[in-house]
């Protein structure tokens, strides 16, 4: 008897194959923590970090009784971020309750927009690699946050494996803006790098709005991203996955690479794609199933009974529309004027992400093309080796403007100033206090400067010949010399000059 063969479906393909035989489908939900001073629907404060538990009030935890009470501030928020987005501002909206059980949920629904959101039918334009793609916007709606489940005991920090669980309800009721597009199509192998750039230019709008710290790393912008494949690009749209809460823009990028990768892999061994939600796994770079998707009916959405409607008076909404600040695109194209960069080198300001860095690193007082070094070049790299984004290198643009001080005053050199860097990313404390501590001064006085050239001069007696015959050129030589015996803190001018007095 022979027994059936069982063939082996692979986790993924190529990215590059996968893309050659399928269209990639995207559609990202990017959640906002607005940065109001108390929650959406009470008055406890908003903020990160607090001890646990400590920040929760009758209504946010949904106690029998409470009532809750629309924050007018966050409605203001919405209606920015909505026209911002070229989006419709309703009349009329109001909440609905999103049923769902988890213990992050404290009233077991979620108080959200359904069908009536406050923001919709808009579009942004991005842009990727200097090509402008539009994003259209299906909706722009209000909710709350939930709370924050922790997992211990296990190895993943997920629930499989987890000895017991405990919930943090600081984050439930926090005020979110859920910016939703529709489907991102005809992007072919560019999906990673277009969702990416779309990501990147929401964090910098509402920067510029000022109505989020939009940090990627404390959740205050999270994205979930809708990928799914179809044969091409006139057949109908694929089955999706969902991956939630995609929290840096390398993941966001490296999450829907391996997604199409992943159903690519399905779709070949003739599998069919599930519809579900999936978490993304930073240090494996990998996707995991986390639960069946549910359909909106599933949620069993009706109108939220406590709150009253919202009806935007219009002269409001035209008095915001005209306060709006800045578009972004106006914005890099000002920014590049003033700085007097090149078109590439704004390119590549941009493809590093450091433009609001660069911006904030100049109004510190660092020169543009300064500011534009130390990021593009020394951190950068840093943050390559980490596997962070430059943003999230714990080191801020003040930081870096005082690291450039210190050259322009003479204090370090370019290759001191590293080694500051080095400091103030260890967490030793600011630029001149690395300096201090770590003995990095430049040596600039003469006596010091006058024995080290002396002593060089002895050491290479050809050297210093040819620099007697009126070969300047070779003074380098010495010049190196007395760097490395003072372990690059002399002033390389004055050694220079020393040199040349010497042997004139």
């Amino acid at each position: 008897m022979t027994t059936p063969s069982h063939r082996t479906v692979p986790d993924v393909v190529a990215y590059d194959e996968a893309v050659a035989r399928y269209d990639p489908v995207m559609g990202l939900e990017v959640h906002v923590e607005l940065n109001t001073a108390s929650k959406m629907f009470c008055g406890c404060a908003a903020v990160f970090g607090a001890e646990p538990n400590t920040l929760t009030c009758p209504v946010c935890l949904g106690l029998p009784g409470a009532l809750p009470v629309v924050n007018g501030k966050a409605v203001e928020s919405a209606i920015r971020i909505g026209l911002a987005l070229n989006c419709e501002i309703a009349d009329w909206c109001r909440f609905a309750r999103k049923n769902y059980f988890y213990p992050d949920m404290p009233k077991n629904f979620q108080t959200s927009q359904y069908d009536e959101p406050i923001a919709f039918e808009g579009y942004t334009d991005v842009d990727v690699d200097g090509e402008t793609v539009r994003v259209e916007i299906e909706r722009a709606h209000m909710e709350e946050d939930t709370g924050k489940s922790l997992h211990v005991g296990g190895a993943t920090g997920r629930i499989h494996g987890a000895s017991h669980s405990l919930v943090d309800y600081n984050r439930a009721g926090i005020p979110l803006i859920e910016i939703v597009t529709k489907p991102i199509e005809g992007t072919g192998v560019r999906a990673p790098a277009v969702a990416k750039a779309y990501v990147a230019h929401l964090r910098e709008l509402l920067r510029g709005l000022g109505v989020s710290d939009v940090r990627m790393d404390q959740g205050s912008l999270r994205c979930d991203v809708n990928l799914s494949l179809r044969a091409s690009a006139d057949a109908k749209l694929g089955t999706r996955s969902e991956t939630k809460n995609v929290n840096s823009l390398r993941s966001v990028e490296r999450a829907i690479r391996y997604e199409v990768s992943r159903q690519a892999a399905r779709l070949d061994a003739g599998e069919r794609v599930v519809q579900e939600t999936r978490h993304w796994h930073e240090d494996t770079g990998v996707t995991t199933s986390g639960r069946v998707k549910s359909d909106a009916e599933d949620y069993r959405y009706f109108p939220e009974p406590d709150l009253v409607p919202i009806a935007p008076d219009r002269k409001w909404v035209d008095r915001l529309r005209s306060a709006l600040p800045e578009p972004p695109a106006m914005r890099r194209g000002r920014l590049q004027t003033d700085w007097g960069f090149s078109d590439l080198e704004m390119r590549d300001v941009l493809g590093a992400g450091a433009q609001s860095l660069i911006e904030e690193t100049v109004a510190a007082g660092a020169s543009p093309a300064s500011a534009r070094k130390w990021w593009l070049s020394e951190l950068a790299r840093r943050a390559n080796d980490a596997g962070m984004t430059l943003a999230e290198l714990p080191i801020t643009p003040a930081q870096v403007a005082a690291v450039q001080g210190l050259v322009d005053a003479g204090r370090v050199n370019d290759k001191l100033a590293r080694q500051v860097l080095d400091g103030v990313l260890a967490g030793e404390g600011e630029p001149g206090d690395v300096v201090t501590t770590r003995g990095l001064e430049v040596v600039s006085d003469d006596s010091s400067l006058s024995v080290a050239v002396d002593r060089a001069i002895e050491a290479n007696p050809d050297v210093a010949a040819k620099i007697r015959a009126g070969k300047v050129a070779a003074a380098g030589a010495l010049i190196g010399a007395v760097m490395k015996e003072m372990r690059g803190q002399a002033d390389a001018g004055r050694v220079r000059e020393l040199v040349l007095e010497k042997l004139s």
